[in-house]
């Protein structure tokens, strides 16, 4: 096939993580013919690497578990966490669509179970709903399935080079040799922590730690965009994780933290109130000298292990390395005993209610950490980028004079998320799969509307769709 022929669908997605499969099965729910380009040779982009974590508030699963939300609540969570920034007016929208969110996910056959017990950083209340497993990969394989039960055509190895505009309207793309025409194109193709040049421009302070994110971030969107003469929000603002193992090159869960443990540097001491967050202590660790240690004890890890497969295998491949005291903790890890020793019982007087922790710190989930101990070497990782073009309510792209751009919608990393404008400190849990699957629904329902009202005032009949012809998959 050469660009002088053509497939038509109503609505073209970029895309095939968590945000480009739900757009694409909220696009089919309304009943268009819907096709995914995917560039890797498998979907599931960031969304697979997570922990599959959606925050979701006054959902039937909360209330099945006596937790009282309300969106309401969860927005203003959000902005106590964030402060003002670019996307606003999207935390009502996304805190708003949450619950029905987690609904609509449901009815696709995805498995998400309430996260109870306990909240985590920034959330007033539990509202986290997760894989049974806490595998994002298993998200991705439901959302799979729904795509094919609805019979959505996803061609692997196949990324768009090229939007196609027409008349200040975009009519599809270009991905190989094929054109591919539609009424809609959604984003989907995520963000630009794996493009040097734009981490360094937009998150200088992210640029030199490690990456463990999707290979495929490259800032596809931001291209387009820009010549499309897109705006942008946010760019400044990233997801950051400070429990990259040193020895599994796996994230280490921040359940470990929520649970009591604590983090120091080389000389044994804490330099910060890890309750930050994950995002927001990687960010501190960024600009502190390593190497770095997460401190537990045998009970916080058996507790998380028990909960958590991830981490049990961690374990199983020496990540949690055990001492019997404080002691041979220090040899363990290489840090002055006198130092580490120091830190513990200062950890250990915050926890108990002794005295003030000096960094601040007031949650110490389990208690005090008692021997036998556990460390595990850590390092601090950017994960995902939390900015990118600037969208409406309806997540239709906009122009930096604010015009909604036909035919172009986004989500997820190609558009700017609800994380604060700079830096790692204002992502709170889930809020790069609240922005990813929550936008997904949104795009899709837009672009039906917008793909209808544009009919009804043209005439014009709904594509049939050659895409599945194509044997692009």
């Amino acid at each position: 096939m050469t660009e002088t022929d053509h497939i038509k669908v109503d609505v073209l997605v970029i895309g095939a993580g968590g945000c480009g499969l739900t757009a694409a099965l909220s696009a089919h729910e309304a009943g268009l013919e819907v096709a995914i380009l995917e560039k890797a040779d498998r979907a599931g982009g960031n969304t697979a690497l997570s922990s599959g974590s959606i925050p979701a508030a006054g959902t039937s699963l909360q209330l099945s578990h006596g937790v009282t939300d309300s969106a309401q609540a969860f927005a203003k969570d959000l902005f106590n966490h964030t402060g003002a920034h670019d996307a606003d007016a999207l935390v009502g929208t996304l805190t708003d669509v949450s619950a029905e969110l987690i609904d609509f996910l449901a009815a696709q056959g995805v498995a998400l179970e309430f996260v109870s017990g306990y909240r985590h950083v920034g959330h007033s209340t539990a509202r986290l709903h997760a894989p049974p497993a806490r595998r994002g990969a298993d998200l991705v394989t439901d959302l799979l399935t729904a795509v094919e039960r609805c019979d959505i055509p996803l061609a692997l190895g196949q990324g768009a080079t090229r939007l196609i505009a027409k008349q200040g309207r975009i009519i599809g793309a270009i991905a190989g040799e094929d054109r591919i025409e539609a009424d809609a194109v959604i984003l989907a193709c995520n963000g630009f922590a794996a493009a040097p040049e734009l981490l360094a421009t937009h998150c200088p302070v992210a640029a030199k730690a490690a990456y463990a994110g999707s290979p495929y971030s490259t800032g596809d969107a931001l291209t387009w965009g820009a010549e499309l003469g897109a705006g942008t929000g946010n760019l400044g603002a990233f997801q950051a994780h400070a429990g990259l193992s040193h020895r599994t090159g796996a994230l280490m869960t921040w359940t470990l933290i929520e649970r009591g443990a604590v983090i120091v540097d080389a000389t044994g001491q804490r330099f910060g109130n890890e309750t930050l967050g994950y995002s927001g202590f990687g960010e501190l660790m960024m600009a502190h000298e390593g190497p770095f240690h997460m401190i537990y004890d045998a009970e916080i890890r058996d507790n998380v292990a028990a909960g958590q497969p991830d981490f049990a295998e961690a374990c199983a491949m020496g990540a949690a390395r055990q001492a019997a005291d404080a002691a041979a903790l220090a040899q363990t890890i290489g840090a002055p005993q006198e130092g580490l020793a120091a830190t513990l019982a200062s950890a250990r007087d915050a926890a108990q209610g002794a005295a003030a922790d000096p960094f601040g710190r007031q949650d110490w989930g389990l208690g005090a950490l008692d021997a036998p101990y556990c460390a595990s070497e850590i390092a601090p990782a950017i994960f995902h980028t939390q900015g990118g073009l600037r969208i409406d309510t309806g997540a239709r792209v906009l122009t930096e004079a604010g015009d909604a751009i036909p035919g172009l919608y986004a989500g997820g990393g190609a558009a700017m998320g609800i994380s604060g404008r700079n830096g790692a400190r204002g992502y709170m849990s889930g809020n790069g799969l609240l922005s990813a699957l929550g936008l997904g629904l949104i795009a899709g329902r837009s672009a039906a509307r917008d793909i209808s009202t544009m009919r009804t005032a043209g005439g014009e009949q709904p594509h049939q769709s050659a895409f599945d012809q194509a044997q692009l998959n």
